[in-house]
């Protein structure tokens, strides 16, 4: 699919239609788009504006009701060009450095990328799907390098 293009409307509005041909795929097409989606945030900002995208109040609410409506949307996007990384930064505290780039704070990032490993599996189970390496390319792709033991436990309970 071609990037969704959010607009300052949509943004202001916390309008998520741009995302509606993500929203209406089921969860078997959600799972085959792993890793592909980009947004775009179309917002004005003045040439010597020094903040990063997820620096900017207007964009990390519209990111954090996308998130909660659709709380796969850490799976399908895109992660080599930036964009699983931004949008964590628009639902998670961090610090930015123009020498060291993003940095999160290390129990914020590790409690959400727990919960949104368990929380996405579940979902993926629950339709008789397996997401489990698509979960890990993301959790490596925020510097976190899943042992196949991880999941273990899960395994274990789902067979009982």
């Amino acid at each position: 699919m071609a990037p969704v293009e959010i607009s300052e409307s949509q943004i202001r509005q916390l309008d998520l239609a741009a995302l509606q041909p993500w929203l209406s795929l089921s969860p078997d097409a959600l799972v085959q788009q792993a890793g592909s989606l980009e947004l775009h945030f179309n917002w004005p900002r003045a040439d010597d504006d020094p903040r990063e995208l997820s620096e900017i109040a207007e964009l990390r609410l519209w990111s954090l009701r996308a998130d909660a409506e659709a709380p796969w949307l850490p799976l399908l996007l895109e992660r080599g060009g930036g964009q699983l990384t931004r949008h964590v930064a628009m639902v998670l505290p961090h610090q930015f450095s123009r020498t060291e780039g993003i940095r999160f704070a290390p129990e914020s990032l590790e409690l959400w990328i727990t919960h949104r490993l368990f929380s996405l599996d579940a979902w993926a189970r629950l339709h008789g799907l397996s997401c489990r390496q698509g979960l890990g390319q993301m959790a490596a792709v925020l510097g976190y390098e899943l042992d196949v033991s991880f999941w273990a436990p899960l395994s274990a309970g789902a067979a009982q």
